[in-house]
């Protein structure tokens, strides 16, 4: 990945680092994890468990730690596939549910919906018709490919693959962190550091989506996977203000690498006399 380019391994290792803490802190506070940052860096960084916090807080930033592991690894090979999203969703959910309705690492079996408030009015979502979502995300791959073989407008690219992967919603729970990991392939493959929604801005992005969702309605075969009108233009704002993080842990590795290749070599110290 391009943007690690020219780090020293410290430095590329911490950056990393970094980002996989940041991208998990966000991702999983969105569903409700009450880990704090530095929490959540502790518990991926020692292996230990916050005294007073549910054990599911600390096996879902586990998972989902392992989940970005696993799609930065896949961002060297040359396509993603459906097993690969059955791995990341296994991963993520890091709990086998033995509900032959909710399968782990498969396609939804019943159709799902969520309760929205979308301009101070509730509303239902309904996702789109599981028996629909093989070919729908058949669809999605070829456009997962697409977007990430464009290697340009990063932003859009993210943004069209995440509102069409939310609104078919094709598993039965753990929807939006797969969404969040996944969507990120063309920027990785771009050589750019990933978009990270952060915990802060949970309103702002899961009200912009359910509007997104309300007023273009959901995937079905036949259809386009993607309305670039209004409600998308603003979630690209969004992203794009989220990228602004991550961009700047990457200016401060570069700005230490910098400093130190400035100062060259540390002076050998003094024999003892």
């Amino acid at each position: 990945m391009k943007f690690l380019d020219g780090l020293s391994e410290d430095i590329k290792t911490n950056l990393l680092g970094q980002l996989r803490v940041l991208w998990t802190h966000g991702s999983t506070g969105i569903e409700g994890n009450t880990l704090t940052l530095g929490e959540t860096a502790f518990v991926l960084s020692e292996g230990l468990t916050i005294k007073g916090k549910p054990l599911k807080d600390h096996r879902d930033v586990h998972g989902h730690a392992r989940a970005v592991d696993l799609l930065l690894g896949l961002v060297q090979r040359g396509e993603f596939t459906e097993a690969d999203l059955f791995d990341l969703h296994r991963l993520v959910l890091d709990e086998q549910v033995l509900d032959f309705y909710k399968p782990v690492g498969g396609w939804k079996l019943e159709n799902n919906s969520a309760a929205v408030v979308i301009d101070d009015k509730q509303a239902f979502l309904e996702f789109s018709d599981h028996r629909e979502v093989p070919a729908l995300m058949e669809q999605w791959l070829g456009m997962l490919a697409e977007q990430t073989a464009a290697l340009k407008d990063i932003v859009r690219a993210y943004a069209r693959l995440h509102v069409s992967f939310v609104a078919i919603h094709p598993f039965w729970d753990g929807n939006g962190r797969v969404a969040r990991l996944v969507s990120n392939l063309p920027c990785l493959k771009a050589g750019e550091p990933p978009i990270v929604i952060p915990r802060g801005k949970r309103f702002e992005y899961l009200s912009a989506l359910a509007k997104y969702t309300s007023i273009n309605g959901v995937p079905s075969l036949g259809g386009p996977l993607v309305h670039e009108n209004e409600p998308f233009e603003a979630f690209c704002l969004l992203c794009e203000e989220c990228r602004r993080e991550t961009l700047s842990l990457v200016e401060d590795a570069r700005a230490l690498q910098k400093r130190r290749d400035m100062g060259g070599k540390p002076k050998k110290a003094p024999s003892p006399s």
